[in-house]
């Protein structure tokens, strides 16, 4: 989608600044729209922010780029290619806006949903146009995470998908695209599964909280960024893995439910770093030290492995 100039964000809360700045700096004139003016006042700030990790990672800047801030919803829909929604992930809110979006576009926009474990056929129904919407999933932090999930509804149009694929091949970014619709796509449900286990852990009393992270970061999570999953099965062995899976397997934690653990804090208002404490604590010094210290690591990485 080389020829797309317009695109308008809906929703500036965690990610929608983070994937302006990236689009912006593709070429594209990006419209942010909040209702709330001071929600667009933080989103300024935030891509400032992002723009400047941009800059750090020398990501290239192409001519005609730019970021606008409107709480006018029909004056940020005007003339855009492309509308992403980065609402929040509450089915019946974003059904509702989608539907309104409908007919104050034209008929050769692009709506994508940036939800990151609805089903997009759900999100879909009630729309006229079924076809043209899709799910485009952005990963947090969004200017820093360089792969979208893309996830056709069953009623998609093949050259949307297509057209998707390409535009994030323009921001610089790799399209991963599911074949299968599955509640939560791949990145998620990968990540929930060593979340589960991990939490079944901490809950059975197996490992304290400091320790679990010490061994995923350093036994896991330090190798997959090499070498990922499928490519590490190859490496072991299958022979060694399913001798290995075929006790272990059937131990690994299958609760359907949540952590007692994480539910205990969460009812205690302990939330995370949003509270200022969740399985650790936090002061606003270490919060603002925590930001910068991450965001300059992931930078790290990502220059590595480019």
């Amino acid at each position: 989608m080389n020829d797309v100039k317009r695109v308008a964000i809906l929703g500036t809360g965690t990610m929608g600044p983070g994937m302006g700045a990236v689009m912006a700096r593709a070429g594209m004139e990006v419209t942010l729209f909040d209702v709330k003016p001071e929600a667009l006042e933080k989103a300024a700030a935030t891509v400032s922010l992002a723009e400047g990790v941009l800059d750090r990672l020398e990501v290239p800047v192409a001519g005609g780029g730019s970021v606008s801030y409107e709480s006018d919803r029909a004056a940020s829909l005007k003339g855009a290619d492309v509308v992403c929604e980065a609402i929040p992930e509450q089915l019946e809110l974003k059904r509702q806006v989608l539907s309104e979006v409908e007919d104050e576009i034209s008929a050769e926009a692009i709506i994508a949903s940036n939800t990151s474990g609805i089903p997009v056929t759900k999100i879909a129904e009630g729309m006229r146009h079924p076809e043209r919407f899709i799910g485009w999933h952005w990963s947090n932090p969004p200017h820093l995470i360089p792969m979208n999930e893309i996830i056709p509804g069953e009623q998609t149009a093949p050259e949307v998908t297509a057209a998707t694929e390409e535009l994030t091949r323009r921001i610089g970014y790799h399209p991963v695209t599911l074949k299968k619709e599955v509640p939560g796509f791949v990145e998620n449900r990968v990540l929930y599964a060593i979340m589960r286990e991990c939490l079944a852990l901490l809950d059975e009393g197996v490992m304290d909280a400091e320790g679990i992270d010490l061994c995923v970061k350093w036994g896991i999570g330090y190798k997959l960024a090499v070498i990922p999953p499928i490519h590490l099965l190859d490496m072991a062995g299958l022979d060694i893995y399913t001798s290995v899976a075929s006790y272990l397997n059937s131990d690994l934690s299958n609760e359907a439910g949540v952590s007692s653990t994480a539910t205990g804090l969460k009812d205690q208002g302990r939330l995370g770093i949003k509270t200022g404490g969740g399985f650790f604590d936090y002061t606003p010094e270490q919060i603002k030290e925590l930001g910068a210290a991450r965001a300059a690591a992931l930078v790290g990485v990502r220059k590595v492995l480019s």
